[in-house]
């Protein structure tokens, strides 16, 4: 059984700022592979959390596969709730202090 999806509001304007980027420089066909890759991770999250190991501050951290992002999460009790999306070369607190 998935649990329910929460994301953190700062979630969605990071998410458009990389699938403009990919517009911008490759088309809207790189967009929507990212998008559909993030959501088909943040559905596996749901489905599987524990499959994700706890990094600092009880987060879990997903790895895209094709593309050099990856997101944090946290489990609440009936929730995953996603709370920054970020580029692996960021850096590494970036979005660690959401809640």
């Amino acid at each position: 059984m998935s649990l329910r999806v929460v994301f953190h509001p700062k979630v969605f304007s990071e998410v458009d700022a990389i699938m403009d980027y990919y517009e911008r420089v490759a088309g809207i066909q790189l967009a929507d592979d990212f998008y559909a890759e993030f959501r088909l991770f943040v559905q596996d999250a749901s489905d599987d959390p524990e499959k994700y190991n706890i990094r600092k501050a009880n987060f879990r951290r997903v790895n895209l596969k094709r593309f050099p992002f990856n997101f944090l999460f946290r489990v609440q009790e009936d929730a995953i709730r996603i709370l920054v999306v970020r580029h692996h070369a960021r850096r590494p607190t970036y979005g660690t202090k959401r809640i």
